[in-house]
């Protein structure tokens, strides 16, 4: 046998008696009641950070509350009044009486320290709380009767759950704020226009927004066929491949392959449909050659995973943002995630929950975040009944109409409605402007500037957003946008509903309930 083994081999002994034992601090819980006894400001300085669930015995737990109830009715506290107000509870008997409450009294004669004691405290509290925590997942791993994938989202649910409980963010004085801000300002004034976050790639929309804020939640609706995805995807391609800056891309409804292809055309300029057959021609296959590395390059992240819940989405932001450097996040879309984990009376509440998730989580990260959003059919059953402004008006979005939850109005930064109003057979504007192959950018809610719409043109073959052409003197006639005329009957993904003998406006083409006719029209 050597006579001596490395450090990696050595075992450190554990000795059997204290294998068990809970961490806790008891004569430290004895130090901290005794200082709310003799210091009437003490609980002041620690009522934020310290709950009577934090108390490892049971007695402590009690004498807690009782001088909480005290406190909380704006009462003295002394050990006279904590031991009325535990009769009063009917608990004085169960803490050992007069004696266990005069060798607390005893134990401390000032409350010099109990600030740092709380947070000792609160260390040796969630030590337990892991504790508790990793058996439970410990004991449901080793029976086979649980999903292991619904296993990983409840651990990663309640540990989620648990940090937050215990993570308090504290006040800051106003100083370092203001000077936060006004570098901020100065930032600002030097970039040209006035810049302050990242660009959307669309002149009037950055004049309006000042660009993607950074912890901004920013909520991108439309009805289907209104060309969301493909606005976020412009957005995407204006950000990574033209600007270089780092995005990532969670599509919960396409499959990788099938966003990438809409990319490519986008990017390549070729035809979707052509891109989905393979049937390109001399001219386009050079195109593809001399524009596909510029997509190549692009520092953009897609993630196809579907019916993902917003704790996964939270773990695979952090380390996009950690390991890539991303500065954006887009979801599409929002109806389509889950919150695993925990237990709704009804599907709005979940959406809530997901919606202020992504707030919080665009706060954490200090990136915005873009979500998509489905409406639900109130925009199809208005009607202005004639054939003027009031038609316009009527399928014009409304914040009521997002779908399921008013609190993604609540928690959104800002709301977007992606309009085409020749979708609905519309094809003059209010001032007679000519409306074909156009689509409307509508913010709704700006909680950091104007509201305001703005016009872009949709070139649907690409599932391209642009600005429209400055020559362009928006006469009704018709729009070949470089010699390619546009159908009205064509939706935003590039086929008409009735080019499958759909009617959109049918709740009965909607086999899934959920308001999509994306549920019966490919790609």
């Amino acid at each position: 046998m050597p006579a001596a083994t490395s450090k990696r081999n050595t075992k450190i002994a554990i000795n059997p008696e204290f294998e068990h034992l809970q961490p806790q601090v008891v004569d430290m819980e004895k130090m901290i009641l005794a200082g709310l006894l003799v210091d009437r400001d003490a609980f002041a300085m620690v009522s934020d950070q310290l709950r009577a669930e934090m108390f490892y015995d049971s007695r402590h737990r009690k004498i807690f509350e009782a001088v909480m109830a005290l406190n909380m009715n704006e009462r003295p506290v002394d050990l006279f009044t904590v031991v009325e107000e535990l009769k009063h509870q009917g608990t004085f008997e169960e803490i050992g009486g007069m004696e266990y409450m005069l060798e607390i009294d005893s134990t401390a004669t000032t409350s010099a320290n109990i600030a740092y004691h709380v947070s000792i405290l609160n260390q040796k509290y969630m030590a337990r709380q892991l504790i508790s925590f990793s058996s439970t997942i410990q004991t449901k791993a080793f029976d086979a009767t649980y999903d292991v994938d619904e296993l990983m989202q409840e651990a990663e649910a309640s540990l989620f759950e648990l940090t937050q409980k215990n993570t308090k963010q504290d006040y800051t004085q106003v100083q370092p704020v203001v000077r936060q801000a006004v570098a901020l300002l100065q930032k600002a004034a030097a970039n040209k226009g006035g810049m302050t976050g990242i660009p959307t790639g669309y002149k009037k929309l950055d004049d309006m927004t000042s660009g993607w804020q950074a912890s901004d939640l920013v909520i991108l609706a439309g009805r289907p066929a209104m060309g969301k995805t493909s606005f976020a995807l412009s957005l995407a391609r204006n950000i990574a491949v033209d600007q270089n800056i780092p995005v990532g891309f969670f599509s919960l409804e396409m499959s990788n392959v099938q966003l990438v292809n809409r990319l490519i055309s986008n990017v390549c300029e070729i035809d979707g449909i052509k891109i989905l057959n393979g049937q390109l021609d001399a001219q386009e296959w050079e195109q593809l050659d001399q524009n596909i590395r510029r997509l190549e390059e692009a520092p953009l992240y897609v993630d196809d995973t579907p019916g993902m819940s917003i704790f996964e989405l939270r773990t695979k932001a952090r380390r996009l943002v950690r390991e890539k450097g991303v500065r954006i996040i887009m979801i599409d879309y929002l109806q389509l995630m889950n919150a695993n984990g925990a237990k709704f009376g009804s599907r709005q509440e979940e959406v809530s929950t997901i919606s202020r998730s992504l707030k919080g989580l665009a706060k954490e990260l200090d990136i915005p975040v873009i979500a998509l959003s489905q409406l639900n059919r109130s925009v199809e059953k208005r009607d202005g009944g004639n054939s003027g402004a009031n038609d316009i008006d009527s399928k014009i979005p409304q914040l009521s109409d997002l779908r399921e939850s008013g609190a993604i109005e609540q928690d959104a930064d800002m709301v977007l409605f992606v309009h085409r109003p020749e979708y609905y057979h519309i094809t003059e504007g209010k001032n007679g402007e000519d409306m074909r192959g156009k689509a409307q950018i509508i913010i709704a809610k700006h909680r950091k500037g104007a509201t305001g719409d703005v016009t872009l043109l949709f070139r649907n073959q690409f599932t391209r957003f642009q600005d429209p052409d400055p020559k362009s003197n928006g006469s009704k006639k018709k729009n070949t946008m470089e010699g390619e005329i546009l159908s009205s009957r064509v939706n935003g993904d590039g086929m008409s509903p009735e080019d499958f003998g759909v009617n959109p406006f049918d709740d009965s083409n909607d086999p899934l309930g959920d308001g999509s006719i994306n549920d019966i029209l490919p790609y």
